[in-house]
């Protein structure tokens, strides 16, 4: 769905190949879920079709209560109807993949040894329980295609592998040979621990909207398998990252963008109004429902270039989704997309993932993220030099040790200023054209990118933007 008219946005630029670190301290949600690093790949359906899925937060539960979502049987019991499943994205303390990227390193952690046995038989690499169960060193679950969970999942791939676990694809052959994503967690307690609280989430989302008309991923179910908290996913297309990725760094067209805006904005006002913030916005984490597309060749740019022919999307990962009344650790969000109220630790609550949408749009009109940064300082001069200087009030609230009499202390003239100076511009003049669309486009970015948070635009006000007169007008029609 790429146009033409953005010709100059085919960077391949060296993005994030792992999730920023994200708040690793040890204060507890009510439901026990830790808010700990999310690291991010991709992964990819081995189909002809690729599909995609993702999810994140758990919650506490009788390890041996299996609970299922009722639509998930009443879809499928005693009906002959089966309802298409697509891929599905992963993340939580974990990554994700894309067929494109399995050969992405995997952010490896040591763990202490659970016993002297373990200990003296290190060479052997695996802890056994039994003959036919068996984790490797890390915790993950032993499996290969053709294995059965449960006696009704048969894994047919290997979707990714990451901090958190695994996903597989399976057969579910209780519910007439269906395509499911399953993310078997690692047999670790902290991991277990933030798969019981993500398991909350959704099954809250899941109660709340039954039907997924706010686009939010949907589990279907979940179990435990010796000592593996499994999640079951419906399954999806590619993520809007990876699609871009995949197309050579081409821009979405505006008219894709509007339509992928404006559910990402139903999707995430949904959470707010009920009390959550999602905490972790990326294109890696919108998916669209069914990646399928046609290819068209650009005799003016010399290039295939893919089309969707579906753009519905729903959003995936909700394992640091915070209700307002949990704890809210210091750091989320990933760093590109990070708010600066979260940058200068002022608190945080739903307009930070106002700031990350507005970073997300912003992507999607140029093919890559302005914010390609590892620095706080850093990221800080780059949001000054696109949006202008920061706000003196934050300033003087905040204890980070960024600012020098009231101004960001930075060298102009270092490696880093320049760096800087080359990638980034006032906003304004990342615009292609300056037609009414480009223009309400821009006017919606700036107000997402408001520093302030109070200041900044609700969804309820956003969903409103002139932006997206065009959608409504076409449904009054």
């Amino acid at each position: 769905m790429m146009h033409s008219e953005l010709s100059h946005c085919s960077e391949k630029n060296n993005r994030r190949n792992s999730n920023e670190e994200k708040s690793t301290n040890s204060h507890k949600r009510k439901r026990q879920s830790h808010s700990s690093e999310r690291h991010d790949k991709h992964y990819k359906s081995l189909k002809s079709a690729d599909r995609y899925f993702s999810d994140r937060s758990s919650h506490r539960r009788d390890h041996h209560d299996r609970r299922y979502v009722e639509e998930y049987r009443n879809d499928f019991n005693d009906t002959d109807d089966q309802k298409p499943y697509n891929r599905d994205y992963e993340k939580s303390h974990c990554h994700h993949y894309s067929k494109s990227h399995q050969n992405s390193k995997s952010h490896k952690r040591k763990h202490k040894k659970h016993d002297s046995t373990y200990s003296s038989h290190l060479k052997s690499h695996r802890r056994k329980r039994s003959r036919s169960v068996e984790d490797d060193e890390e915790g993950h679950l032993v499996c290969q295609n053709g294995d059965v969970l449960r006696a009704r999942y048969e894994i047919i791939a290997t979707l990714g592998e990451g901090a958190f676990g695994k996903v597989v694809e399976c057969i579910d052959h209780h519910m007439r040979a269906v395509h499911v994503a399953i993310k078997i967690v690692k047999n670790v307690g902290r991991y277990r621990e933030a798969a019981r609280s993500e398991i909350q989430v959704l099954e809250h989302l899941n109660t709340l909207d039954p039907s997924s008309t706010f686009r939010c991923v949907q589990m279907l179910e979940w179990f435990e398998h010796h000592g593996h908290m499994c999640i079951v996913f419906e399954l999806l297309g590619l993520s809007t990252y990876d699609f871009i990725k995949e197309n050579s760094f081409l821009p979405f067209p505006i008219e894709l963008i509007r339509k992928m805006a404006y559910q990402i904005c139903q999707s995430i006002n949904f959470l707010h109004h009920n009390k959550l913030t999602h905490t972790d916005l990326k294109p890696e984490n919108i998916l669209f429902v069914e990646s399928d597309y046609i290819v068209k060749y650009n005799s003016q740019m010399r290039r295939d270039e893919r089309t969707l022919k579906n753009t519905d999307i729903k959003v995936v990962d909700f394992g640091s989704a915070t209700y307002d009344n949990e704890h809210h650790s210091t750091l989320v969000s990933t760093r590109h997309y990070r708010a600066p109220e979260v940058i200068l630790a002022l608190g945080w609550s739903q307009p930070c993932d106002v700031w990350s949408i507005g970073c997300i749009l912003i992507e999607y009109y140029l093919g890559f993220t302005v914010f390609q940064t590892h620095d706080s300082k850093e990221h800080l001069a780059m949001m000054q030099r696109i949006l202008g200087p920061l706000p003196v009030h934050m300033i003087k609230k905040s204890r980070k040790r960024y600012f020098h009499k009231n101004e960001l202390d930075w060298d102009e003239h270092s490696h880093a200023a320049r760096y800087v100076r080359k990638r980034c511009k006032p906003l304004k003049e990342f615009m292609h054209c300056h037609d009414k669309d480009h223009e309400n486009l821009f006017d919606l970015l700036r107000k997402m990118l408001e520093y302030d948070p109070v200041k900044r635009i609700t969804l309820d006000e956003a969903l409103e933007h002139p932006f997206f007169d065009p959608l409504k007008e076409r449904e009054l029609s």
